[in-house]
């Protein structure tokens, strides 16, 4: 009989054990971002606008949650005395390779997407990828990670949609967009990628009502944070559709890495006007002067920060046109030439050089001009 007991209660202890490991666990962790930014500005015109200063570009609190096979997290940001929604996230993961997210994120479109904007090695993105690319946007996403082959699709909604509501905007834009990359090597101090970018998306809304959901504003800024000053812009009116295209390559062996893109954005419009082309590219060397091999960011297709203690040199050169004379718009051309020292202090913490000189030329009503900037960047993410 003691015997039977003795058997019966080690079967209950081993039930419950293994109920209690079969039970997923909740994980809720706070997340946060600082970045602490000085310039050193010395344009082209006195009378310009960009000028020399200190600020603190980002600042961000929030919360990231886990339960089984579901995540999701919420930021928000401070900068410039205003208080904006970052990400707005809800993910499922049907496995280690695919899952599905939802909300109001960066979507997959090119390399530069492999990265958060405090993580850029030069600081700063390329101001092609500010051009062609969208920023956060409403939508859906599902992506596909595999060992050699990443692959997403999004259905996005314009921009617009997370500021107003359909009675203020009308009947929301909505596009879709997809990333492709082929993968044959994948790793550390040894990897290979080349992959494709395209997207449609529909006319965006203008607070104007002759322009409402027939235009598209495309921008770039001067590289620096500390003064928010218009490079180059190209407002087309009377817009239909956007067509978007982006190859890109990346190799990496050991302690070098260089990544290549091209950016091609096609407007139709109405009214029997030309349709507006715009284009751009960025190449970028990057080297460790500190530090072994480079490692493969697998889950966004890109190259996972640089270990602790690790520091690197990048030389970036980025070419934007927004100029399209048969088309009657002037937005400008950009060439600008980025150098930059990173130090990966530790997990959570760098420090960051840039030296960088730009130069906007062909710019509708806008004399040409050039700028020279040395800023730094300390940072500081959890």
């Amino acid at each position: 009989m003691n015997k039977q007991l003795l058997m019966m209660a080690m079967g209950l202890m081993i039930a419950t054990t293994v109920n209690a490991q079969e039970e997923p666990k909740v994980s809720i962790k706070p997340t946060g971002r600082i970045l602490l930014d000085a310039a050193y500005v010395k344009p082209q015109e006195e009378e310009d606008k960009l000028k020399s200063g200190a600020a603190i570009p980002d600042f961000r609190v929030g919360v990231s949650f886990s339960y089984d096979k579901w995540k999701a997290k919420i930021d928000v940001g401070y900068a410039y005395g205003k208080i904006g929604m970052k990400d707005v996230i809800v993910e499922y993961g049907f496995n280690k390779k695919n899952f599905l997210r939802g909300g109001y994120f960066i979507h997959q479109y090119g390399f530069q997407s492999s990265t958060s904007s405090s993580f850029k090695e030069t600081m700063e993105e390329p101001q092609s990828n500010a051009a062609f690319n969208n920023d956060r946007t409403l939508g859906l996403m599902y992506e596909h990670n595999g060992d050699k082959f990443l692959g997403t699709f999004s259905f996005i909604v314009e921009t617009d949609a997370m500021k107003q509501t359909t009675d203020v905007i009308g009947n929301e834009a909505v596009g879709a967009q997809t990333r492709l990359l082929y993968r044959p090597y994948t790793e550390r101090g040894k990897m290979f990628q080349v992959g494709i970018s395209g997207g449609i998306e529909g006319a965006r809304y203008s607070s104007e009502e002759e322009k409402r959901h027939k235009q598209f504003t495309l921008s770039t800024r001067w590289p620096t944070r500390v003064a928010k000053v218009t490079s180059q812009v190209a407002e087309v009116t009377d817009a239909k559709t956007m067509y978007k295209f982006s190859p890109e390559v990346m190799y990496s062996y050991g302690r070098f890495a260089v990544i290549g893109q091209y950016f091609l954005n096609s407007i139709t419009r109405d009214k029997g006007l030309s349709t507006f082309t715009g284009s751009g590219t960025y190449v970028t060397l990057r080297g460790l002067i500190k530090g072994r091999n480079y490692a493969p960011n697998m889950v966004d297709g890109g190259i996972a920060t640089p270990d602790p203690g690790n520091m690197e040199i990048c030389l970036q050169y980025n070419y934007t046109d927004l100029t399209d004379t048969s088309a009657g718009i002037y937005g400008g051309y950009l060439n600008d030439w980025a150098l930059c020292y990173n130090y990966y202090i530790n997990k959570y913490m760098i420090w960051r050089v840039r030296a960088s000189w730009t130069k906007v030329t062909n710019r509708a009503d806008i004399a040409n001009n050039e700028c020279t900037i040395l800023e730094t960047r300390f940072q500081v993410k959890f």
